[in-house]
Parts: C-alpha cells; structure tokens; sequence
C-alpha cells in the first residue's frame, strides 16, 4: 500500500546572550561542570527569577523574521517532569500562551517547487541541565551549567513530506537565527537541536496517523536519516498488519536505527 509522510520538526535554539534567562549566570560554553549555577538556576528554596529582557527581545525578532502574529499576552507555564538534569523538577515554558504564532517559512528542494512551511508557534524556555553516564561505570554525573540558558522553540506545522524537505527547513530556519543574530547554530555544542515527528498515512487519507517522536537530533544529516529509516520502519510495520504505537524514540548514529 502507499503512504504519504507526515513530518513535523520542533527546533531548539539557544539565543546568544551573555546570561542566562532568570538570573545573571553565564552563558558560555565548555566551563567546568558546575561552575555557571546560582540558587536560581539551581532552583533553591525562595529564589526570585528575573526576566532577561534580552530573551524578550529576540524571541519578538524570530517572530518578525518568520511573519509570525506576535501575542500581546504571552504565559509562562511550569512543564513537571522528575529528572535529575531539572532541579526544580519542572522546566519553565510556554504552553496556552505562547509569544508568536501562525509563520512561515519558504523551502525549496531541488528538482521541485518552493513550498511555504507553516510556523504553528514560537516561545521562550529555559533549558535543562545535562546528565553524563559514561564518566563512571556504577553512576551517573549531573552538569548544572546549562541549567536555565534561554531556549527558543519554533514548532513547525506538519507541512513537510520528506527527508529532503525537512533537512531544507532546517537549513533555512538554521541560516536564518544566524543572519538576525539570535543563535550561533553550533550543532556540535547543542546551540540548534531537533525533534521530529514522524506518522503514514494511506495515500489519500486525510486523517493523521500515530505519531512518532525521534529526539534531540543535532545534525541535518542526523536529521535525514533518522526520518528516512522511521519512514522505512513504520511501513514495514503497516504492511505487517501491526499498528504504530506513539512513544519517543532516540537515533542510534553508529547502527543507522532508531
């Protein structure tokens, strides 16, 4: 049988300011482990956040750059999930509310013709921490540094078909942060990161199928051939007969699997 991809790309991009997003903690990269904290980021008992206005600022420039509706309220929203890289045990987001929405962006793969990617939202985060399990055998590490650096996250809408589109979505939105200034794009040290979701559909149908979520892909190469094996996987189950559970599933780079 005959299936139509469905792809939708979430984007993670760290803004280029000196600190980070509640408090005055550095920004830079390749520090000591646990030498850019403070009982903000650290989420300690009592703590005041205060707004970088510098976040404010380039989150309202993506949105320009991308023709999005900026909000003239925007939320924050705590995101609970228990996990050692998040010491307050919630991420502060945007969920109801966010700061932008409805862009756009134009693509073109060649041999084909342009085609306009819809934005469906663009909002500020803080990011987590990072956790380090190959340092010690009999224990993991937790890295607060990058704890509370401001994150964008520009969701897209399911407009893309096919590996080659989504990795010419991600070239442009990635050459784009980089030309207003907003993000460095270094892939190799986490500053622009993807998630994608993947479903089939029968040719034809219009209803979605079960969506598929690869994580925390930090190349466009990654990118392409995570989605292409997905696409291959899923298939292969259909035609099985079996139906496609929805879970998140991480890219193994040296077995080509995800």
């Amino acid at each position: 049988m005959p299936y139509e991809t469905i792809i939708g790309l979430e984007v993670h991009a760290q803004m280029l300011t000196a600190s980070k997003i509640f408090c005055g903690c550095s920004t830079t990269f390749g520090a000591p482990p646990n030498h850019h904290t403070c009982p903000v980021c650290m989420g300690l008992p009592g703590v005041l956040p205060v707004l970088n206005r510098r976040v404010v600022e380039f989150a309202i420039r993506t949105a320009l750059a991308t023709h999005c509706q900026l909000a003239p309220v925007s939320r924050w929203a705590r995101k609970n999930y228990f996990y050692p890289d998040l010491p307050k045990g919630y991420q502060i987001s945007m969920y109801e509310l966010p700061i932008a929405e409805h862009g756009h962006i134009d693509i073109q793969v060649e041999g084909e013709q342009p085609k306009r990617v819809g934005l469906t939202r663009i909002h500020m985060e803080e990011d987590a921490g990072k956790n380090i399990h190959d340092a010690h055998s009999d224990a993991s590490l937790v890295d607060l540094n990058r704890t509370g650096v401001p994150l964008l996250e520009i969701v897209s809408e399911p407009d893309l078909r096919s590996p080659e589109e989504a990795g010419a979505y991600l070239r442009n939105l990635h050459a784009l942060l980089q030309y207003i200034e907003v993000c460095d794009g270094n892939m190799e040290e986490g500053s622009f990161r993807c998630d994608a979701n993947i479903s089939l559909r029968p040719l034809g149908r219009s209803q979605f199928g079960t969506k598929v979520e690869i994580k925390n892909l930090n190349s466009f190469r990654a990118v392409e051939k995570a989605i292409l094996h997905e696409i291959g996987r899923q298939q292969q189950e259909l035609d099985a007969g079996r139906s496609i559970p929805p879970e998140t599933r991480l890219w193994a780079a040296d077995r080509g699997v995800t």
